[in-house]
């Protein structure tokens, strides 16, 4: 159960996020979750929208520098500890963590936290054997 995550390649110049924002809010894509991860030159804006394809197509065809990875997204409670112990399933299995960010889900007392592993199949095996809830890219997407 992979979710697809859209990558946007930015130059740190005034106003490109924002039009980034601006051409899928005109062509109904719903930003789920975001993140950005930048340096002095340029940034990449990570993304989990409703409709990833749809969005690969009004991005590119629009200027941007776009691309699609594979990710994980778990639904832990939200509450203390409880990232801790899906983190634990990582370190204990030797599966190397790249990245991660999360959020909190609209209609449940749930946090969603993506993750990006060098092997997501292996990562899959690993959270559902230690009974952690990996969402599908529907339940995701429909946040």
């Amino acid at each position: 159960m992979l979710v697809k995550q859209i990558n946007v390649f930015l130059e740190n110049q005034s106003g490109r996020l924002a039009e980034v924002t601006r051409t899928l809010g005109e062509n109904d894509i719903d930003i789920r979750a975001l993140y950005i991860a930048d340096t002095t030159e340029y940034g990449i804006l990570r993304m989990i929208l409703d409709k990833p394809d749809k969005a690969v197509e009004v991005l590119t065809a629009s200027g941007f520098t776009v691309s699609s990875t594979p990710v994980i997204a778990i639904a832990i409670e939200d509450k203390p500890g409880t990232l801790d112990h899906a983190l634990s399933i990582f370190s204990e299995g030797s599966l190397s963590l790249e990245y991660l960010y999360a959020y909190v889900g609209r209609t449940s007392d749930d946090a969603v936290v993506v993750i990006r592993v060098q092997d997501p199949q292996m990562a899959l095996i690993k959270l559902e054997e230690s009974g952690i809830r990996v969402l599908s890219s529907e339940e995701v997407y429909g946040i």
